[in-house]
């Protein structure tokens, strides 16, 4: 029986690292969060329990209001940071006009190569997702 129980939770855990390999950093942020919440409530339940109620209340009153904003911020319909991530998804084979182009890089039409990769660069640096740009920009910019 321990066996079968120990091949089960190896195969569990098999098929989360298969999740892992493909999610984007957002939902592994988001994952984070909400076991470190129902980690959070159960430890407060479990102090309850036991007659420790008044730290489960101290824990809540330090932790509380950082809560509360982003659960406010998420009934929203976004985090309370903001994500960032507005507009539309880049059309499949769109390509965007040279026109285009300039207005996202902030250029004027006819700038130099040098200026043009200067401010690839700038805008990539802050766009980026791994730096928690939006995925929608640093795509139109690529």
């Amino acid at each position: 029986m321990a066996l079968l129980l120990g091949g089960a939770v190896l195969l569990l855990l098999l098929a989360l690292l298969r999740g892992f390999e493909r999610a984007d950093v957002a939902t592994l942020k988001s994952l984070l969060v909400w076991m470190l919440a129902l980690g959070g409530a159960v430890l407060a339940l479990l102090l309850v329990l036991t007659g420790r109620g008044g730290l489960a209340v101290s824990g809540l009153l330090l932790f509380g209001p950082a809560i509360w904003q982003r659960w406010r911020g998420a009934g929203q319909g976004g985090s309370a940071q903001g994500s960032g991530d507005t507009g539309p998804p880049p059309q499949a084979g769109g390509r965007m006009t040279v026109e285009e182009a300039h207005a996202v890089l902030g250029l004027a039409p006819g700038a130099s190569e040098a200026a043009i990769r200067a401010a690839y660069l700038r805008l990539m640096r802050k766009a980026h997702p791994d730096n928690g740009g939006s995925d929608w920009l640093a795509a139109r910019v690529n």
